[in-house]
């Protein structure tokens, strides 16, 4: 476990792998005053509004429900108000955006790593790229943000540097994939790639990825993980202490993700070990 740990971190190093963030990640950081899994977000949803009781702790279906009967702007209010609070990076989110990464994927909504980011890089050295939802920007798939969170008209052409969220997040504009609607947009095209920007579409050829605090439990986040893999190499790896699912592990076996049975703690604090070569050069 110590050489592939550490032929993950000088392949890290030299920009060949792409970290793959889940909401777990959240569970290095300290002081947590934001929702870390989907149930835990649709139940602070359906505390403030009032849903049937059937669909309270299925998320996507409780902000379908809202956004029917409330408003698309009852959603969103309530997914900015979950995510208000940036929680301090871990020292994990740290040393991946120091790292020689040249592309990150975060698939859940809070503010974190781009607050790491912007305490490792340079605000003109990174943008973020993130999912929009129809029923806002019909016919735009994404948006793009500067390090410093202004809008852009599109991708520079000389990034460096790409935070990809793709279901969204909440700074800097309050951009969210969370509704029953907003996924079937999305899911219609994906596979033919449309809502996935050429330039990670460019960057993910030939690379590995690196799932860290992801589950592939349920078809979402297995359809997105996929699309997003697209035309990148054959080896990946996944931190995956839990014991996988029926289904998860037909999908590790598919997509030719090695499984790394190990705390996401644990694995942390031993790849950062094995990077610190590289971050002190």
């Amino acid at each position: 476990m110590n050489a592939l740990i550490h032929d993950i971190a000088q392949q890290l190093d030299a920009g060949t792998v792409i970290p793959y963030l889940g909401p777990d990640m959240l569970s290095l950081c300290r002081d947590l005053k934001v929702p870390a899994t989907p149930l835990a977000l649709a139940e602070i949803m359906t505390s403030k509004v009032s849903v049937p009781h059937k669909i309270r702790k299925r998320l996507t279906q409780a902000a379908q429900f809202i956004e029917n009967f409330k408003h698309r702007k009852s959603v969103v209010h309530l997914m900015n108000e979950a995510f208000a609070a940036t929680p301090a990076p871990s020292a994990f989110h740290l040393a991946l955006a120091g790292s020689g990464a040249g592309l990150w994927v975060d698939t859940w909504y809070d503010d974190t790593m781009a607050a790491a980011l912007a305490q490792t890089q340079s605000a003109s050295d990174w943008v973020q790229v993130q999912g929009l939802s129809q029923s806002e920007h019909f016919g735009h798939w994404t948006g793009v943000y500067a390090g410093d969170g202004a809008l852009l008209p599109e991708m520079p052409a000389d990034a460096a540097r790409i935070l990809y969220k793709p279901i969204g997040s909440h700074g800097p504009a309050g951009n969210f994939l969370v509704s029953d609607s907003d996924y079937v947009e999305v899911l219609t095209e994906i596979d033919i790639q449309t809502p996935i920007p050429a330039a990670v579409q460019a960057w993910r050829t030939g690379r590995n990825f690196l799932f860290l605090g992801c589950r592939f439990d349920d078809q979402l986040t297995r359809c997105f993980a996929r699309q997003i893999m697209k035309r990148s190499s054959d080896r990946h790896w996944a931190v995956l202490p839990e014991e996988p699912t029926r289904m998860e592990a037909r999908f590790l076996q598919e997509q030719g993700i090695t499984r790394i049975n190990m705390p996401l703690a644990q694995f942390a604090d031993a790849l950062m070990e094995a990077m610190q070569p590289a971050l002190a050069a």
